[in-house]
């Protein structure tokens, strides 16, 4: 079954962000948009080039109204020293989820049981509390955040403009279709 258009299940969890540990929840990606972007582990090798792209890119987030959540099943504390002692990793001013319990993992399906681990699973949640958006890449396959914002722009487009839809590369500013009989075999 897909997630797409599935609220997102309750959970609680304790996260870093800018110095500091707080609890999270559900509760917190409603009433805006979110991305909840699970990677495997912290001190690894292709999971800090993606934090750092996002962290990279944060700004450009926060201007259409997104908060970033990087999650993975380690603990916040590992987060904290990770950050600490990573220069790509010290660029983040996002919030870092501990999900040691693999709650969320599993309430997002990209729990990896036999190794405990999360899959690369990105999730665009809409203000109501709904995905919108999921991709889930295999281990050694990085994500780009450009991409990610592309399709976060694209997903606020379609939510605000009821009965267009964004066609394949479609670019901020750029036509986009109002399905109808008219349009069907000449596309």
């Amino acid at each position: 079954m897909s997630l797409v258009n599935s609220e997102v299940k309750p959970f609680k969890a304790t996260a870093f962000k800018q110095g500091k540990f707080f609890e999270v929840s559900d509760a917190d990606l409603r009433d805006k948009w979110s991305v909840v972007f699970f990677y495997p582990a912290d001190f690894t090798f292709v999971c800090p080039t993606e934090l750092e792209d996002l962290a990279d890119n944060y700004a450009e987030f926060q201007k259409l109204g997104v908060e970033i959540y990087s999650v993975s099943t380690d603990t916040h504390f590992s987060h904290k020293a990770w950050h600490d002692t990573s220069p790509a990793i010290g660029k983040i001013d996002y919030t870092m989820v501990g999900d040691p319990t693999g709650t969320i993992s599993r309430n997002f399906e990209v729990m990896i049981e036999q190794d405990g681990l999360a899959d690369r699973g990105t999730f665009v949640i809409d203000p109501d509390g709904v995905i919108q958006i999921v991709e889930i890449n295999a281990g050694g396959v990085g994500r780009d955040a450009k991409e990610l914002l592309r399709k976060v722009k694209a997903a606020q487009y379609v939510r605000n403009h009821p009965g267009e839809v964004c066609p394949a590369k479609w670019q901020e500013g750029e036509k986009t279709l109002a399905p109808s009989l008219d349009l069907v075999g000449k596309i």
